[in-house]
């Protein structure tokens, strides 16, 4: 009606759209959006050793914890409200293999993360990626065969890589792969081990973006992979219609929540989801997306007040929630 009738809205200077902005209470009144910590999720990345809590370069102001500090780093998170931390691992080169066998290793540092975390913080939910490219040598997201990443044989690999977090107390599995049909393969795995109540969160479109390149050096795999890409199996950045038909197929293989990643540059496929589907549709606000933001504020070229502004237009596309480095952050902001 809006836009086939403009009229019907009243017009100037009768109608001034700035009388519900005149004052901060208005605006708060009549905001369409909100934002709070509710809707965070921040991803955390864990490294080999002790006593450990070294920076990421590229990503200024985020660092990787050892096992015996990821459990405080997540207990400040805790008391601010976050409500889940996602974990990421820097494999050591010397664990990696062309199969990437440590990725279903009962004591990976994945497993002892999340260990560490539920004993110390177990209100907080914990939830795992699930592939290959922290663990392989090759750095890719499933196995390699031919100099091909083949899709089924990956699938039993991936399997007992959930299967191996859930037992460890991961409450949400989240496979970010993008292997066809592994959503269905690990619900199965799943509920075979007795892990029926666990969620699985598919990054279900997930492109072969240009925006992870600080993520690839904070877990590892950037100098593994090469001169290689992801292309065969990551989504073409040009396509929006087959973002809809990933996220249909992994809803159908049992999928409980759906992610587009990264974020910023596809709010329009986080819209296109949330209105198709009505599920709880979540976006990544990936590395790359980070370190400009935070760059840019740093030397001064935008304000800090582009960290809310950017979550917000997440809320606004339709996202039930937002991955980002920017969660502690963003829930101090929220709080004042």
């Amino acid at each position: 009606m809006t836009a086939r009738y403009p009229g019907a809205l009243g017009a100037f200077p009768t109608t001034r759209l700035r009388r519900n902005r005149f004052d901060p209470w208005t605006r708060r009144l009549v905001a369409e959006t909100r934002l709070s910590v509710d809707d965070l999720i921040w991803p955390v990345f864990v490294c080999e050793g002790e006593g450990l809590c070294r920076d990421v370069g590229s990503m200024p102001g985020v660092q990787r914890h050892s096992v015996d500090r990821i459990a405080d780093a997540v207990r400040e998170a805790a008391e601010l409200g976050i409500p889940c931390v996602a974990i990421f691992p820097e494999t050591d080169p010397a664990r990696k293999t062309p199969d990437g066998e440590e990725s279903c290793n009962e004591a990976n540092l994945v497993c002892q993360a999340v260990r560490a975390i539920k004993g110390a913080v177990p209100g907080i939910g914990v939830m795992c990626d699930v592939a290959l490219d922290p663990f392989t040598s090759h750095g890719q997201d499933g196995l390699v065969r031919g100099g091909y990443v083949v899709n089924d044989e990956t699938l039993e690999v991936l399997c007992r890589q959930a299967v191996v977090q859930a037992e460890a107390g991961c409450d949400i599995i989240a496979p970010s792969d993008m292997m066809d049909g592994r959503v269905g393969a690990i619900r199965a795995a799943l509920d075979r081990s007795g892990h029926g109540h666990v969620r699985i969160m598919s990054y279900a479109a997930k492109y072969a973006s240009g925006f992870y390149g600080p993520f690839r050096e904070a877990v590892g795999s950037g100098s593994a992979l090469g001169q290689g890409d992801k292309k065969t199996y990551q989504m073409d950045p040009a396509n929006g219609d087959e973002a809809l038909r990933e996220v249909a197929l992994d809803l159908a293989e049992g999928a409980d929540m759906v992610m587009v990643k990264p974020g910023m540059p596809y709010l329009d496929i986080v819209r296109r989801v949330h209105e198709a589907f009505g599920v709880p549709t979540f976006a990544y606000q990936v590395s790359g997306e980070y370190a400009m933001l935070r760059g840019a504020i740093d030397r001064g070229w935008m304000e800090d007040r582009i960290i809310l502004e950017s979550l917000t237009a997440f809320k606004r596309a339709g996202a039930a929630g937002i991955l980002t480095y920017f969660a502690l952050d963003a829930a101090r902001r929220l709080q004042k």
